[in-house]
């Protein structure tokens, strides 16, 4: 259903459908609201019949409804009509050299279905790897910090929503450089406003060369009033079928809106053309600004040198040579011989020198289709880079076996572990001794046993000052592992780290202490060799030996038995002799088992305070390398290095 309405009031001028669009939607807002349709200019048959020669300039290209021209200058064929609400700007020129009036057409509004953009396996992998980076990653880094790599998430699910058919191309420059002019002259029809006027754009203006590009502009954030359809012949919008360009403000502007609009479109399109002239080619603002941020983007940039025909000779080569080296000093790739990298030309919107060169080279970069994933795949490659230094380690980190055994061996220290095996070492002995000694010995032992008598366990720390410094050397014990596992790490990953170690010690004195009275100290008495039974008879053999020889030199005395000096002092010499040399016997096959023991009751205290230090303290901070280490695993597939699964 169509109808017809003969707009006659005056010629359309460069900006004119801006202000017929405010007008329209200032009079006509309750009727678009109860019909929603889209607005497209057509001719009346009328005024066809009237004016031939107007009908067929303007049938080279598209209907004013969207179809395209069928030769016999059908206009008002409705099928194949422009449908995704864009506005096609269509002049007339008269013999006089005067723009013609134009007719419009409502039409229904039909959104085509246009394929939706498709990432290839790295590329998707990449996202992955990003998106488990900023997940695993969230506990750790602030949100200023993830804010990049999350925008590009966002971004990148959005563009793979829209249409993989389309690509986005931004004509971005300084005031004066001609971006509106090459905008027109790729269109083919005076859609941006030009003049002496700066700023002249003040807001974007999108021309679509082809249907189903509706929701990649919305997500540009331009009303339907600026968007606009190019004056094409079929051979031209064949070239650039896919095209959506964008025409944005100056970069430079004075007015604080404009310099926004340009940055947040920047960060949503597939490509970008910067527009530059001879005199602002050098520009600080737009070399430290925009290009040299956006160096990764090197395949999605085209760089402009407009104006030439201002340059005499061949100035024009001497300037652009001079830009190619000011890129290259940005770091932006030059896509020369063959190789990926932005590309620099030079041209003339104001007298179409060097345009049939850019519309090929954009015909081809279209029609390649791979733009938007170039861009995604650029966009990722930046957050990496803003990220590097928060996840790359400068050296290998880590506990190593020797940090752990140092650790071990200080908390051994602490709660004397040394000292424990050297006081169960003695007891050993001790208890030998009492078995094995002379009965002489062992009664001045039970004398002295009675005058201090025993605990029944050993105290491994007696006084104040040992406990401080024992707790003193736990202390050191966990910074000096903690500054060993976080040497070498990020900053935030190496304040994880050291917070799980301070975490951990909390309490871990306490726990060392209960410790040393269970595992480090032994109660009772130690257990005997089997060659002690032996050894007690061996004594008490020489103690009846002596007992004998003294009684018979007695009785001799005495007179009760004969008198033989002989026998009865043999047999005492063999027990006062005998008897110490049993117990030096004894005390000597003792060292052994006596130092065994020792070392046990060291060893089984050692391993308790290490067990202890390990569960507090080591695996907290083993758990938070591992997670650095999951976390610089998926780093490494975000910059497309290929981690090894092994």
């Amino acid at each position: 259903m169509t109808a017809v309405t003969d707009r006659t009031e005056h010629a359309d001028q460069p900006g004119d459908d801006e202000r017929r669009g405010e007008r329209r939607g200032e009079g006509r807002g309750e009727e678009r609201q109860e019909r929603p349709r889209a607005r497209v200019r057509a001719r009346r048959k009328d005024d066809s019949e009237r004016d031939p020669g107007s009908r067929a300039g303007a049938d080279g290209g598209r209907d004013d409804g969207g179809g395209r021209g069928d030769g016999d200058g059908d206009g008002e064929d409705a099928a194949g009509g422009w449908d995704d609400g864009l506005i096609a700007r269509r002049v007339s020129v008269t013999a006089e050299g005067q723009p013609k009036p134009v007719q419009e057409t409502l039409m229904e509004n039909r959104t085509p279905v246009a394929a939706p953009l498709a990432y290839d396996g790295p590329l998707r992998s990449r996202l992955d790897a990003l998106r488990e980076l900023v997940g695993l990653s969230r506990t750790r880094l602030d949100s200023r910090t993830l804010a990049e790599a999350g925008r590009v998430l966002d971004e990148a699910a959005a563009r793979r929503r829209l249409s993989g058919q389309h690509t986005v191309v931004a004509i971005a420059g300084a005031t004066g450089s001609g971006k509106s002019q090459l905008f027109n002259a790729l269109a083919g029809v005076p859609i941006s406003e030009t003049g002496v006027r700066r700023p002249t754009t003040a807001a974007p203006i999108a021309c679509s060369w082809s249907d189903g590009a509706a929701g990649l502009i919305d997500r540009l954030g331009i009303p339907g009033r600026l968007r606009r359809r190019p004056l094409q012949s079929a051979e031209d919008e064949a070239q650039l079928r896919g095209l959506v360009l964008v025409d944005l403000p100056d970069h430079d502007s004075a007015a604080v809106q404009h310099r926004e609009h340009v940055d947040r479109i920047l960060a949503l399109v597939d490509a970008v053309i910067w527009v530059v002239d001879p005199e602002k080619y050098a520009d600080a603002v737009l070399h430290e600004r925009y290009l040299r941020p956006m160096a990764g983007h090197a395949e999605v940039t085209f760089v402009v040198l407009n104006q030439v025909d201002r340059l005499p000779g061949e100035a024009a080569d001497q300037v652009l040579d001079d830009l190619r080296r000011l890129l290259d000093d940005d770091g932006i790739a030059l896509g020369e011989y063959g190789e990926p990298g932005a590309t620099v030309l030079a041209l003339s919107a104001l007298t179409g020198e060097g345009i049939g060169e850019l519309r090929e080279v954009l015909g081809h970069f279209v029609a390649e289709r791979g733009a938007a994933a170039r861009r995604i795949s650029a966009d990722v490659h930046a957050a990496a880079v803003r990220l590097y230094p928060v996840y790359a380690n400068r050296r290998q980190a880590g506990l190593t076996e020797e940090a752990r055994d140092e650790f071990a061996d200080r908390l051994a220290d602490a709660v004397g572990a040394t000292a424990a095996g050297e006081a169960a070492e003695r007891a050993w002995r001790r208890n030998a001794n009492r078995a094995c000694g002379t009965p002489w010995l062992r009664l001045w032992r039970w004398y002295q046993d009675r005058r201090e008598p025993p605990t029944g366990r050993l105290s491994v720390r007696t006084y104040t000052d040992e406990e401080v410094t024992a707790r003193q050397r736990v202390e050191q014990a966990v910074r000096t592992v903690a500054e060993q596992a976080s040497g070498g790490l990020p900053a935030p990953w190496a304040q994880a780290v050291r917070e799980a170690a301070v975490r951990g010690s909390q309490g871990l004195c306490e726990a060392l202490d209960e410790l040393a009275v269970r595992a480090g100290a032994p109660t009772g008495r130690p257990p005997r060799p089997n060659w002690w039974p032996a050894a007690v008879l061996a004594q008490a053999s020489m103690t009846v030996l002596q007992v004998v020889g003294g009684l018979w030199l007695l009785g001799q005395v005495i007179g009760i038995m004969s008198p033989n000096l002989g026998v009865p002092v043999l047999l005492m010499v063999i027990g006062i002799v005998g008897g110490p040399g049993v117990e030096w016997a004894c005390r000597l096959a003792a060292s052994g088992p006596a130092r065994r023991y020792g070392a046990d009751a060291e060893r089984r205290l050692r391993e308790a305070a290490a067990g202890c230090g390990r569960a507090r303290v080591l695996d907290p901070v083993a758990a938070e390398l591992l997670r650095y280490r999951e976390v610089r695993g998926q780093f490494l597939r975000v910059t497309g290095v290929e981690v090894p699964t092994g």
